[in-house]
């Protein structure tokens, strides 16, 4: 076995990748100070090459959660785990674990992924201690007698009567009987000193593992697509960012986010699936809505900026939106909030800023001025909750008349958790604040001034 100042683990980049992007003779000290074992060992030792995200967290866990996008590692995070455990230090040694479950979806994914997978089991142990695939007995045997026993998720009955002291559970947000097969392997999980289980998914925001995460023994590691790059083929990243960057099934299957549903929702997240795509087309109206912060210091919120356009063209009725970019900015003073909302306003060739007023009154316009003194804004003031203003823009987007250019997932977050009952989610919703008065301006127009109506 190598000694530990051999691996050296900076930051968040894989010991390899350290010394890979470091001068050439920081890999020849690397290297000259092997031996010749050594040598031939290091392919097979993946505390060297891993990411942060496939590595044990510390502690006296009962369950190690590893949520990641697509390609993101989790296989071979999960398949490293279980060499980690049955193998000791030499091929007839014993390790911490002799009895244990490999569950996927269905016995031919888990064969096809966990075991014979180009990250399974099979291709991450060195030759001395591969195990053997017994296929009639659907088992995988190792050279010190250690046993991993197949599952498939659709079967949580098969899994009265045996017992392990350590288990790995493959994509589990997706099987249609995680609760079923969960608490059946809970009851199994019995041996040892210690028993342990490493579950490998996508997150998706289902109950049973929304519970597992929420668990005082449990932790958990995360990574985006993005942090496996160097195993991923550019062109494959390249077409997904293009395809599904800023879409709430991008931050799922790419960013490895749970994306929570809140019950009551305005903007579910199958509605605002609906709205996105398209382009922009001739608009004959283009306006920034901005919500400025009550306060303006490091604290503050944001200030929401959100640009729409509005496609004019015969009667009023017809009219369609589109949201066509979120210039939210935390604003650390006035000023900087101001600058953001007048680029806005230029880059978009946009008629008018919008900018509610009820928290900080003629000041709001007077630090836009400041700006740019021609600056054409209108001042709106909220007399309703949040909610009840944003359920008519809800509603054009239940008529279909609002679409979404790419690039408003922060934006898209925080409509989704905004209900009747107010906003569900942390702190303000301030793009929505800004969305709500670019797309419906409601109230009198001062004197003089034409009433301006998006839709």
């Amino acid at each position: 076995m190598m000694q530990p100042s051999i691996l050296p683990r900076p930051g968040k980049k894989s010991a390899a990748a350290w010394i890979a992007s470091g001068p050439p003779r920081r890999a020849d000290r690397f290297l000259a100070g092997l031996s010749g074992h050594a040598l031939r060992a290091l392919p097979w030792l993946f505390d060297f090459w891993a990411l942060d995200h496939q590595l044990p967290p510390p502690g006296n866990w009962r369950s190690w959660v590893i949520l990641g996008g697509r390609g993101a590692g989790k296989t071979r995070a999960g398949a490293e785990w279980v060499r980690a455990m049955v193998e000791g230090t030499t091929p007839m040694g014993r390790g911490r674990a002799r009895r244990l479950a490999l569950i996927g979806e269905t016995y031919d994914q888990a064969r096809e992924v966990m075991i014979f997978g180009d990250s399974g089991i099979l291709a991450c142990s060195p030759p001395d201690r591969r195990p053997k695939w017994e296929a009639t007995r659907r088992r995988l045997v190792w050279p010190n007698g250690a046993i991993a026993q197949l599952h498939s998720a659709t079967e949580p009955e098969a899994l009265r009567g045996p017992q392990f002291d350590a288990a790995w559970l493959d994509e589990f947000a997706k099987w249609r009987r995680a609760r079923e097969t969960w608490d059946m392997l809970q009851f199994a999980l019995r041996l040892g000193r210690h028993p342990q289980q490493v579950v490998t998914t996508t997150p998706r925001n289902v109950p049973v593992l929304r519970e597992l995460l929420a668990m005082d023994d449990t932790v958990v590691t995360r990574a985006p697509t993005e942090a496996n790059r160097a195993h991923l083929a550019k062109s494959f990243l390249a077409a997904v960012k293009a395809r599904y960057g800023g879409t709430r099934l991008g931050r799922q299957e790419l960013g490895g986010e749970l994306l929570e549903t809140v019950e009551g929702a305005l903007w579910p997240p199958a509605l605002l699936e609906r709205c996105r795509g398209g382009k922009p087309g001739a608009l004959g109206r283009v306006v920034v809505g901005v919500d400025p912060p009550a306060t303006g210091h490091a604290g503050s919120d944001a200030c929401g900026i959100i640009v729409a356009g509005a496609r004019t063209e015969g009667p009023r009725e017809s009219w369609r939106a589109v949201v066509l970019a979120d210039r939210s900015v935390k604003a650390a003073s006035p000023a900087r909030w101001a600058r953001a909302a007048v680029a806005a306003l230029q880059e978009f060739e946009a008629d008018m800023i919008v900018a509610e007023v009820n928290q900080g009154g003629d000041m709001v316009e007077a630090v836009l001025r400041q700006i740019d003194p021609l600056v054409p804004v209108r001042k709106v003031r909220a007399r309703r909750g949040k909610g009840a203003r944003a359920e008519p823009v809800a509603a054009l987007y239940e008529q279909g008349r609002v679409t979404h250019l790419p690039g408003l997932a922060a934006l898209e977050a925080q409509m989704e958790r905004m209900t009747l009952r107010g906003f569900e989610g942390d702190g303000s919703p301030d793009r929505v604040d800004a969305l709500v008065w670019a797309l419906m301006i409601d109230g009198p127009a001062p004197v003089g001034e034409p009433r301006i109506r998006m839709l």
